[in-house]
This record gives structure tokens, C-alpha cells and sequence, in this order.
């Protein structure tokens, strides 16, 4: 594969201003203009680290992380990259606990297992069937994005630069989730997808859009 090809991959294409989507509804003071800069913040954030590994001959980090961890690290990083901007909002610093971003000031310690207040933020490869581990009324904000996953070279994927192609989000109830069910010799995590109905709350308030993004990744020509 191309070195050069690699190289050129390895800063994500930017967060366009203009394809937020300003009439919005989003809670806790939270605005498109916060949005923007922590997903600006995380494109700077893996364009650095992969400039370095690719300066080491080493694989990009999208294409070394199992591609789960790597959905959970783009909604951690944004996770965390929210509450500098926005005030209203703070990371959830409970273990595990439920919402990844509650009201700022309400909780002690902004520490709490589990309330329906603030917003739980996940990442995904996924425009749809998005999951979570349990029926919940939850604000839930989803960044979708595209990139390689390490199966990709062996598949003849061609290196591609990550790039944030949705972010849509909805207040859900608990009618609006599914528990996704799992075989007996199944070893995953039991978990809830979003209902088609919630689907349809969530992309009706889509925060931002890029049109542009690939429906399928491009494989190299065979010679």
C-alpha cells in the first residue's frame, strides 16, 4: 500500500461550520457552535496522534484499536470535550455511571450511578441500529463517523481520512429502545437498540450532516 496514500489519511477531514443544523433543539445550554469545537478538538487530537505513528511506520490508531473501542473512544474524547465549552454541562466522573454528561452542579462531586438528566453520548460506524446497555429515558447524542478498521488493508480497503458524518440526537423513553436479544453460546454484552420510532425522533433533530460522507468504503483496483 501507497505510503503516501497512508500519510494523506492520516488528518481527518475538518468539521464544516456551515453543516450544523442551528434550528436543533438541544438541552443544558449545549449549542452547535460547542459541538463544533469538540469535534474539531478530537479531528486535531487523531491527526496528531497518527501523523506520529505513520512517522514511525507504524499503523494508524483506527486501524489498530478493535473498531468497538474505538466508537468508545470518540464518544469519551467528546465526552470530555464538551463541558469546556459548555457550562451547563459536566462529564459524569461515576464510574460507569449514567449519563456520560450531567447538569453541571447538581450531583456532589458531578458523580452520579444513574439519573434521567443530561445526555449520554455514544460514537458509531452506524447510521442506524445505535445501542445501548439498557431501556432508559435519556437524551442520547450519537456521532457517526467513517474511517478504516484494521481489517481493511487485508481486504483491499484503500486508506481513507476518519471524518464526522452525523451527529443527530433525541430525548428517548424507554418505549423507544429494544433489548437486542443473544444465543445461548453468545458471549456479548446483553444490550438495547434504538426502536425505529426513536430513529426517527433522533434524525428529524440531527445536530450536524455531512451529505458528502462515503456510503461505501473504496477498494484497491486488482492488477
Amino acid at each position: 500500500m501507497s505510503q503516501a496514500l497512508e500519510l494523506a489519511s492520516c488528518r481527518p477531514l475538518p468539521v464544516e461550520r456551515g453543516k450544523f443544523n442551528d434550528a436543533a433543539v438541544i438541552p443544558y445550554g449545549l449549542t452547535t457552535d460547542h459541538v463544533f469545537r469538540a469535534m474539531s478538538e478530537f479531528a486535531e487530537f487523531l491527526g496528531f496522534i497518527n501523523e506520529q505513528l505513520v512517522g514511525r511506520s507504524l499503523p494508524r490508531l483506527e486501524t489498530i484499536m478493535m473498531p468497538a473501542n474505538f466508537s468508545s473512544l470518540v464518544g469519551e474524547f467528546i465526552s470530555a470535550a464538551v463541558p469546556k465549552h459548555c457550562k451547563g454541562l459536566v462529564k459524569n466522573l461515576y464510574h460507569n455511571g449514567h449519563p456520560d454528561l450531567v447538569p453541571a452542579g447538581v450531583y456532589h462531586g458531578d458523580a452520579v450511578l444513574h439519573c434521567d438528566q443530561g445526555i449520554e453520548v455514544k460514537g458509531s460506524r452506524f447510521a442506524k441500529a445505535w445501542q445501548g446497555h439498557n431501556r432508559e429515558d435519556v437524551w442520547l447524542m450519537v456521532f457517526v463517523f467513517d474511517s478504516n478498521r484494521p481489517k481493511d488493508a487485508a481486504e483491499g480497503v484503500l486508506p481513507r481520512p476518519f471524518r464526522f458524518s452525523l451527529v443527530a440526537l433525541g430525548r428517548l423513553e424507554k418505549a423507544d429502545w429494544k433489548f437486542a436479544g443473544r444465543s445461548e453460546t453468545s458471549r456479548r454484552t446483553i444490550t438495547a437498540s434504538v426502536t425505529p420510532g426513536g430513529m426517527t425522533k433522533m434524525l428529524a433533530n440531527w445536530v450536524y450532516r455531512d451529505a458528502d460522507a462515503p456510503a461505501v468504503p473504496r477498494r484497491a483496483k486488482k492488477r
